[in-house]
């Protein structure tokens, strides 16, 4: 038999901890602490509990005596985190035959009956293991049930109020030990051996003569945080049976036309419910949802849990009590997790709508969306020019369908992976974006697509997608709408004045200049540059260019994008200023502008007076069989170098211009997908000597400042080299993860999941960055560029600057800033935020390099 010590009677004083007893014992406790009117309640310990659910016979005579005569008991459960769940409450322990009869006389006969008949149903089912259906007969009695159970289990039910007590403690604890449970607790966050604490609390009785039930109240409104009376209350009830009760037999809150309230019918009780809830705000620092009885008019607090609330009125929450000072404002960035964010930035489809998914994918973006379905980039441009909102559906995107992901609500596609092509955009834009939904089968002839379940859907079927979730839903959804308000920014305003790394955004236009501006980014660190291209009227004159016969020709044409560049690069200088914007010279393989369907090469044609098949045979030419790998970045700089030459005059020119209008303007040019030192030296000349020109013509003085993107494992590991030619370092870990790994990131999707199920990567590394393999690279070309030049600028431009993991590395290789995309900002800040408060950066806690790395300084 266990020793009776194992039982801990919760008073204010009892050494009652929550990794021993759970976090509803702990809880009880500071509400007795309270001075609230909590019932007599025995807190068991996990160990207790690991024991009984082993056979051991708790001392049940001891714990009872903690309860006086004629105890009636209720059992909870008590893990050390709410969310990891566990086996539901059992009320009414210890009724049997003697004690309905001497409530009866207290609480009178139907309500003794009723309590009586609901443990023994409840004991049925929860403990025995019964069908719940053999107890819904019309008019049951107490008899009846009794007699059922016996018909059923071939015994009489248990009188004897230890061996209730017993066989309950012992099914909750098996219960808790049970594969699938420990599964579900587990995909929650919970260790594989947490244990299970246990609460036994005397009844209160909802049920009786005088003013008797049951509710619940909290004090906010669980949607928006804002300060709202909002629960039920139930006469002649127990537990929460007034949360599943109908409007007719329960009663509001507060006063209510559509029925009667506790605040009418009970004044007092529902004044001491508030004074009780302001108490527990003040004391526990946290608004709570109070469970309570009312037993002939008197007041029992039987439990509280924190409210449920979204993401927005969580946000409100803690910056409500920061700035009434319960809790500090480092308490209040510490209690939002950064990746909840995503439900403020976006629409979401609304929690409490029904759904029908019939495709699943990778969720690449964040956000939802309804809209008809197209298959091209003309239909959803054509789609937005007639109001309509429309969903992007494509096998995989590319730089071709640019213009039609602008123009659409969402985008959907059956290949790629959650850094691919239309991830990275689909962010970019704040498009909501599943990806890699290889369970749909798309007919572009057809404009059809069959879902997973066999349901075909056409053009101009309506659907709606969550790429929160990573999934297709049939229909328009309701929503919620995206929730930007005073809490939120007040929340971030604090968080920067903690972080101690700073944030950027990856902003392509000007149009995401202003997003990055909104989320307060400290400037843009990575411009795509080539995304000005799409527009029809620069496409075309691009396309000219690219099949110029010599770079005279080719000249001439880029001479026309000249201002169209110019005109964006000055407002971006204009929306940023006083903060820098780093520009990514071209980076993209040419044939990705050049069209890939026959309708398109004839387009082309047309344009271009040539014929279809001229066109066709140039787009031949430029096909590479890994593109990605080929004439790209500064490799097409140095051979096609009047590309770049237009791009730096299009940017110093426009850098004049917005600092004669009175802007702070240094921008910073990133040289692409460098490999060898000779490239940058290549480039940077010819850079210099455009800079020279555009100072001379305008005689106007230019500051700017030359740096590179990291992204081939030979420039991280020749960073030293690099250095001596470049101002800053931005690492460019989606790229970088690509070559390191040897995974295409658009095909990655279609085994990831299986790779990190089996344990082969701990995480889709295009997701969360690989510390161990690309953070060593980062980490020496660190250590290698900042050995050459100590004042080297440091960064991240990958997606893995929105990562919260990513962040805590790249802040312990001592680098400058993170960038990522706009939607990301306010993720990332917060994160930036979490980590200096929780890790503060000291001299010697930057990342630490092996002892014999074989770095000889360069």
């Amino acid at each position: 038999m266990l020793d009776h010590l194992n039982f801990e009677l919760i008073t204010p004083t009892a050494a009652v901890h929550r990794k021993l007893h759970g976090a509803r014992a702990k809880c009880l406790q500071r509400l007795i602490r309270l001075g609230m009117p909590v019932p007599d309640t025995v807190a068991l310990s996990a160990a207790t509990v690991r024991a009984i659910a082993g056979g051991q016979q708790p001392d049940t005579k001891a714990l009872l005596e903690h309860f006086g005569s004629w105890p009636v008991l209720s059992v909870r459960a008590s893990p050390v985190m709410p969310d990891w769940g566990g086996p539901g409450t059992i009320l009414n322990i210890g009724m049997n035959r003697t004690n309905e009869a001497f409530f009866a006389s207290r609480l009178g006969s139907t309500a003794a009956a009723a309590l009586h008949l609901k443990f023994i149903r409840s004991y049925a089912v929860d403990v025995a293991r019964l069908d719940d259906e053999m107890f819904d007969i019309p008019n049951l009695t107490v008899e009846n049930a009794l007699s059922a159970y016996e018909d059923e289990t071939d015994e009489a039910f248990p009188q004897d109020v230890e061996v209730q007590l017993f066989n309950v403690l012992k099914s909750m604890a098996r219960a808790w030990e049970g594969t699938s449970a420990r599964l579900l607790r587990m995909s929650k966050g919970a260790p594989e051996d947490a244990g299970l604490g246990l609460v036994v609390q005397r009844m209160a009785f909802g049920m009786g003569k005088g003013e008797s039930g049951s509710g619940v109240i909290q004090f906010i409104n669980s949607d928006s945080g804002d300060a709202q009376e909002v629960g039920r209350y139930k006469p002649q009830s127990q537990g929460r049976d007034a949360l599943s009760g109908g409007e007719n037999d329960t009663m509001f809150l507060t006063q209510d036309k559509r029925g009667p309230s506790l605040q009418e019918s009970k004044p007092d009780v529902f004044n001491e419910l508030c004074r009780l809830g302001e108490v527990s705000r003040t004391g526990l620092r946290e608004e709570m949802q109070i469970e309570f009885t009312l037993e002939g008019g008197k007041l029992f607090i039987l439990d509280a849990v924190n409210a449920p609330r979204s993401a927005r009125a969580e946000v409100a929450v803690v910056t409500s009590l920061a700035n009434d000072e319960i809790i500090s404002r480092e308490d209040a960035v510490l209690r939002i997790e950064p990746r909840a964010l995503s439900e403020l930035l976006h629409q979401q489809v609304s929690p409490k709508a029904k759904r029908d998914v019939f495709a699943r994918g990778i969720a690449a973006s964040p956000g939802a969306a309804t809209g008809k379905l197209v298959f091209d980039s003309f239909a959803a441009q054509t789609a937005a020019a007639q109001g309509e909102a429309c969903i992007l559906v494509r096998r995989e995107t590319s730089p071709e369908d640019v213009r039609g992901m602008h123009a659409a609500r969402g985008i959907l596609t059956e290949r790629g992976g959650a850094n691919g092509h239309a991830a990275v955009i689909a962010r970019g834009l704040g498009l909501p974006c599943v990806a890699g939904a290889t369970d749909i089968d798309i007919n572009t002839k057809a404009r059809t697509m069959r879902g997973a379940d066999g349901r075909v859907f056409s053009e101009g079927d309506v659907i709606t997608l969550d790429g929160t979730k990573g999934q297709v839903l049939v229909g328009a959804m309701p929503m919620v709408e995206a929730g930007i308000g005073g809490a939120f920014r007040e929340l971030l305003t604090w968080a920067d004045e903690m972080r101690d790394i700073g944030v950027r955004a990856n902003a392509d236009t000007p149009e995401d200049a202003e997003v990055a501006s909104l989320f307060n980014a400290e400037g843009i660190g990575l411009c795509r540059t080539e995304h000005m291209f799409f527009g029809e009227d620069r496409l075309t004159v691009l396309r000219e260019a690219i099949f110029a016969e010599d770079a005279e020709d080719r000249a001439a044409a880029l001479s026309r994008l000249l201002p169209m560049q110019r005109a964006d690069f000055r407002d971006m200088f204009r929306i940023m200023a006083p903060r820098p914007v780093c520009l990514r010279l071209f980076d993209p393989p040419l044939h990705e502008f050049l069209p890939s369907t026959r309708a398109g090469i004839v387009e082309l044609a047309d344009a271009l007076d040539m014929s279809a098949r001229e066109v066709q045979a140039r787009v031949d030419d430029l096909s590479e069989v890994n593109p990605m790998l080929g004439m790209r970045g500064v490799r097409l700089g140095i051979t096609v170098p009047e590309i770049y030459d237009m791009q730096a005059r299009a940017i110093f020119e426009a850098a004049i211009e917005a600092s004669s209008e009175g802007a702070v303007v240094v921008p910073e040019v990133m040289i692409p997908l460098v490999s060898a030192k000779r490239e940058v030296e290549i480039v940077k000349s010819r850079i210099d000597a455009v800079a020279a020109d555009v100072m001379s013509e305008t005689g106007k003085t230019l500051e700017y400042r030359l740096g590179v993107m990291v992204e081939t494992p030979r420039a991280a590991l020749r960073a030293g080299d690099i250095a001596t030619h470049a101002s800053f370092l931005s690492f460019g870990t989606n790229d970088m993860t690509q070559m390191t790994y040897g995974l295409s990131r658009d095909d990655a999707g279609r085994f990831m999941s299986t790779y990190v199920n089996q344990g082969v990567f701990p995480e889709d590394p295009f997701l969360a960055l690989d510390q161990d393999g690309v953070g060593e690279l980062l980490a020496l070309a660190s250590e290698r560029g900042r050995h050459v030049r100590a004042k080297l600028t440091l960064s991240v431009c990958g997606e893995h600057g929105g990562d919260p993991d990513s962040i805590e590395f790249c802040r312990s290789l001592g680098m400058d800033y993170v960038s990522c995309s706009p939607y990301r900002v306010p993720i990332a800040r917060l994160a930036a935020a979490q980590l200096a408060i929780r890790k503060p950066l000291e001299e010697d806690d930057v990342y630490e390099f092996p002892e014999d790395d074989g770095f000889v300084p360069l």
